[in-house]
């Protein structure tokens, strides 16, 4: 959502097969934060992926993501309102 609170959408590209799931997860959002400074001033990010959250509250609990979480940390500071939240896979 923009600082309006409007819906902005925006389609992912296609990014070739990584390690696992979660590694996907990280770079669609990192893709989406660094979409989002070029076009918007969104702040908040939802996602279906309750371990993406997980990994974003505690980067250290998960030791072999370090350089992607490093990467997601390193996008966060441009985001002071940053807010990742979840919604169900139904619902999303």
């Amino acid at each position: 959502m923009d600082s309006s609170e409007n819906v902005q959408l925006m389609g992912t590209r296609n990014y070739i097969r990584r390690e696992s799931a979660l590694h996907s997860e990280i770079e669609a959002l990192r893709w989406a934060m660094e979409n989002m400074l070029q076009h918007s001033t969104c702040q908040s990010f939802w996602t279906d992926c309750k371990e993406l959250i997980a990994m974003i509250k505690e980067p250290h609990a998960w030791p072999s993501f370090a350089i992607e979480l490093e990467r997601i940390e390193t996008r966060q500071i441009c985001f002071p309102d940053f807010k990742i939240t979840y919604v169900p896979r139904a619902q999303n």
